[in-house]
C-alpha cells in the first residue's frame, strides 16, 4: 500500500480509503467488522465515515477502538449549520467513535462557504475545536463545484476538499485537482465509481494512480468488493496506449 500526506494537514494516509458508509448497509456487526478490519490488514488507514449516518459510525467506532485508534485516521462529517448544531453533531460523532477526538471534521456539502465573523459561528467553532483538540484537521466535502471553488480561494486555512472525482469527470473537475496541490489542500475522491456506472474496477483504480495526489475513498458492501480493490491497488493495469484509449472509450460511451 502506497501512503501519501494529505495535503498541509500531514495526515500520512494510505492511497486507498475506505468508505464506511457502505459498512451500514451490511447484514450484522460481525460481518462490517471483519470488512474493516480485512481493510486495516490491508494496508488502509484511513476511513470516512458522516453523522448522517450513525450506523457506519457506530460500526467503525466498535472495530477500531482501543489500541488499533492510534494506527488509523478517522473522518466523519456533519451538516449542521450553526455553531450550537456542530457541538451536538461532534459529541455524538466522538461517542459513536468510541474516541476523544476526530483527525479529519468536514463539513458535509454545506450551501455556502462558511465566511469568519458569520452568524452560524461555523468558521470560529471549527478553529475552537481544532484548538481544544476535539479535531485535529478540518476541510469540506462538496458536491458543489462553486464552493469548492470558493474554498480553494479563501483565507480560510480549509485543509481538505473531498469532492466527486473519476475517469468520467470533466477537464474541469481534473484541474481541481490540480489546483488542490499547488493549494496544498489534500483531494479526497468521493464516488471513484461515479455511484455504481463505473464497473470496472481495474480501469478505475489505473486511473487513480496517474492522480497520486487524489485518495480515492472506496465503497465496499461485501469481502468480495474489499479484495478486488485491494488487490487492483496493488496491481494496477499498465498505463499505455490502450489503455488510454479505454478510457477514452469509457468517457464518450457515457458523455
Amino acid at each position: 500500500m502506497d501512503y501519501v500526506a494529505l495535503g498541509k494537514s500531514n495526515l500520512l494516509v494510505s492511497r486507498t480509503a475506505l468508505g464506511a458508509m457502505a459498512l451500514a448497509n451490511v447484514d450484522d456487526d460481525d460481518e462490517a467488522a471483519r470488512i474493516i478490519n480485512a481493510a486495516y490488514e490491508g494496508g488502509v488507514n484511513f476511513f470516512d465515515t458522516a453523522r448522517c449516518s450513525p450506523e457506519s459510525e457506530r460500526r467503525l467506532g466498535n472495530a477500531f477502538h482501543g489500541s488499533i485508534r492510534k494506527d488509523i485516521y478517522v473522518a466523519t462529517k456533519t451538516r449542521a449549520r450553526t455553531a450550537d448544531e456542530m457541538a451536538v453533531d461532534v459529541a455524538r460523532s466522538l461517542a459513536a467513535l468510541k474516541t476523544d477526538y476526530i483527525d479529519l471534521y468536514q463539513l458535509d456539502n454545506p450551501e455556502n462557504l462558511p465566511l469568519p465573523g458569520a452568524e452560524d459561528g461555523i468558521v470560529e467553532k471549527l478553529l475552537s475545536l481544532k484548538e481544544a483538540g476535539v479535531i485535529h484537521h478540518f476541510g469540506i466535502c462538496t458536491e458543489s463545484f462553486e464552493v469548492a471553488r470558493d474554498m480553494l480561494n479563501s483565507d480560510i486555512p480549509w485543509e481538505t476538499l473531498q469532492f466527486p472525482f473519476h475517469l468520467l469527470c470533466s477537464e474541469e473537475i481534473r484541474e481541481l485537482v490540480f489546483d488542490c496541490r499547488e493549494k496544498d489542500v489534500g483531494f479526497i475522491a468521493m464516488r471513484p465509481l461515479c455511484g455504481g456506472i463505473i464497473t470496472d474496477i481495474p480501469l478505475a483504480l489505473g486511473f487513480f494512480s496517474q492522480y497520486d495526489y487524489a485518495v480515492p475513498v472506496w465503497g465496499a458492501h461485501n469481502q468480495e468488493e474489499l479484495q478486488q480493490i485491494l488487490y487492483f491497488t496493488e496491481n494496477p493495469p499498465v498505463i499505455d496506449d490502450k489503455f488510454n484509449e479505454e478510457i477514452e472509450n469509457q468517457r464518450l460511451f457515457f458523455n
